[in-house]
């Protein structure tokens, strides 16, 4: 089964997640066929926290791939973040 999931990147006490579409069988850290984002888990004031093509999110689920919870939730929260009219 296809998956999109987070892969964890980042040193030690600094978390930083790549967003990505894999085979479910495959290592969390693994290969993975394509990257689609990122989750900055400890984004400072300024910095951007997460950023996620939601285009190829939307062919990947319609083609079969399943979300991961967390992934799901950051889509979400971002696809609801990107249609607000900017102030």
């Amino acid at each position: 089964m296809v998956v999109i999931r987070l892969s964890r990147g980042g040193a030690k006490q600094r978390p930083f997640y790549n967003i990505v579409v894999t085979d479910s069988r495959n290592r969390r850290d693994g290969a993975f066929i394509e990257r689609l984002g990122f989750y900055n888990a400890v984004a400072h004031e300024g910095e951007e926290q997460v950023r996620i093509a939601l285009d190829r999110v939307n062919y990947w689920i319609g083609v079969g791939a399943q979300p991961s919870p967390t992934v799901a939730r950051l889509v979400k929260d971002f696809s609801k973040k990107a249609t607000q009219p900017a102030a």
